[in-house]
Formats: C-alpha cells, sequence, structure tokens
C-alpha cells in the first residue's frame, strides 16, 4: 500500500504545481485589466490582450492539470485494490511518457519559443507585437520554471516505482 500513498503524494505535488499555473493566470488577467484601465501610453494599452490571452492559457493549463490530478487521487486505491501489478505497471509507463514528453516539450521547445519570441521582438516593431513577445516570453519562462521542478518530482516518483517494481 506504501505504493499507493508515493502516487498519491506525487499526484498532490502536480495540484500544488497546477496551483502557481492558475495563481500566474489570475496575476495576468489582473495585469491585462490593469493595462486596460490605467495604461496610458500606446504600449501600455497594447499589453491588455497579449495579457488576457497569456492568462487564460495559464488558467486553462493550471485548472486542467488539477482536475486531472484530483481524478487520480481518488480513483488510485481502487486500481491498486484490483490489481497491484497493472497499476504499477500503467504508473510506471505514464511516468516514462510523461518524462519523455517533458524531455522534448520543456527543455527543447519552450527554451527555443523563448529565443525566437527575443528575436522576433528585436526584428518586429510596434506596441503590439512587442507586448505579445515580452508577454509569450514571460508565461513560456513561467511554464518553463513550474516544469522543471514537475520534472524533477516525476524523476524521483519513476525511481520510487521502479523501485517497488524491484521488490515485488
Amino acid at each position: 500500500m506504501d505504493i499507493v500513498k508515493t502516487a498519491v503524494e506525487w499526484t498532490k505535488a502536480e495540484m500544488l504545481s497546477s496551483s502557481f499555473f492558475v495563481l500566474f493566470g489570475v496575476m495576468f488577467v489582473l495585469g491585462s485589466a490593469g493595462f486596460w484601465k490605467l495604461g496610458k501610453t500606446e504600449l501600455a494599452k497594447a499589453y491588455t490582450v497579449p495579457f488576457l490571452v497569456a492568462g487564460i492559457l495559464l488558467l486553462v493549463i493550471g485548472l486542467g492539470i488539477f482536475f486531472q490530478s484530483y481524478g487520480r487521487v481518488t480513483s488510485f486505491p481502487r486500481a491498486f485494490d484490483s490489481d497491484p501489478q497493472a497499476f504499477l505497471a500503467s504508473e510506471l509507463a505514464r511516468a516514462e511518457a510523461v518524462l519523455a514528453q517533458y524531455k522534448v516539450a520543456v527543455f527543447r521547445v519552450i527554451p527555443l519559443l523563448i529565443v525566437l519570441c527575443a528575436i522576433l521582438y528585436l526584428v518586429l516593431d510596434g506596441p503590439i507585437w512587442r507586448a505579445s513577445f515580452v508577454s509569450a516570453m514571460i508565461m513560456l519562462a513561467l511554464i518553463l520554471v513550474v516544469d522543471t521542478n514537475a520534472n524533477q518530482r516525476l524523476e524521483g516518483y519513476q525511481k520510487a516505482l521502479k523501485s517497488f517494481a524491484d521488490k515485488g
């Protein structure tokens, strides 16, 4: 039953990570409202839509991860009780698949997108372009920070799963 406890603890940590996405999303939406209401310059007003879009994306990501993880937490004990070996195999497979996705998306694609936004920021002129690229870079950097930590937790979880598999 330690395996269920480990799975639940890891999933609760994922739920905490998702709350950071929600928090950052709310901050972007509030920033958008602030730029809309208080922005005096053309550039300040240009941040309204990009911040709103980034905020909504972060909210969707955060809430999606939270509710998906919440559903897992409640299903772990039943899945383990019905077939412990299948539960372990499915969690190992899921951890390996997510780690592979992180390797591509988080550690390659997101940094490349940040660099691309920085280059385009230098090339394209105009308040909406600049606001859009800065907003995207901030959002992507926040995703990178949260997902880097999530990757480390997932690697620890995978090691724990492998140690359970070696014992069993």
